[in-house]
């Protein structure tokens, strides 16, 4: 694929970086609350808007990205290396971001870098798009940055994901965050963060 056949990034770089960086900070700073990622860039085709708007702002030449099967092959691994110079790598274990379109392709968990004692920060990120951040099954997030507890309505697929997460409790201060992405529309789920279904 040429450079010219790939879609254009942000159309106002800083102030779009900026906007962005913002609303994943809040995301993460208040777990299961729905920010919103307003900017303009062009259409990535398998990537929403938001997941499109967090590869621009966080990935870099030293943050290897993970693609999920669906997105490895072709446009959006072209497109990453591209605009934002991060390698694509196969081996989840080495990503400091995985991507994820299809949540039934998600892999174990642990097949993803959960950091060390030492360096809890050395894990990986899963950017995991959804069906909807607002209706769906209802869970109750409890932990740092949440007031008392927080609800969330999502479809999402693994089905399973929130079953899959407990195991933070066990590997804290490692494990893995989540960020979970719908059109223009995040929720994040750090590792800290307690789900229950509700």
């Amino acid at each position: 694929m040429s450079v010219t056949e790939l879609s254009a990034g942000f159309s106002d770089k800083v102030m779009s970086a900026q906007s962005t960086f913002r609303a994943v900070m809040e995301a993460i700073a208040r777990p299961g609350s729905v920010q919103r990622v307003a900017v303009e860039l062009g259409a990535v085709p398998g990537l929403m808007p938001a997941t499109a708007a967090i590869a621009l702002t966080l990935f870099d030449h030293d943050t290897p990205v993970w693609l999920d099967p669906r997105l490895a092959p072709g446009a959006v691994a072209a497109w990453v290396k591209f605009h934002t110079g991060a390698p694509v790598t196969t081996k989840g274990a080495e990503a400091s971001f995985a991507l994820v379109a299809d949540g039934a392709s998600l892999p174990p968990l642990d097949s993803f870098a959960l950091g060390s004692s030492e360096y809890p920060d050395r894990s990986t990120t899963v950017i995991l798009q959804v069906e909807s951040l607002s209706a769906g099954r209802a869970c109750e997030l409890r932990g740092p940055g949440i007031d008392g507890a927080a609800r969330l309505n999502a479809t999402i697929a693994p089905d399973d994901l929130f079953d899959r997460l407990a195991v933070n409790a066990k590997l804290f201060p490692r494990g893995i965050d989540v960020v979970l992405v719908h059109d223009d529309a995040i929720v994040a789920i750090p590792r800290t963060t307690r789900l229950v279904g509700v």
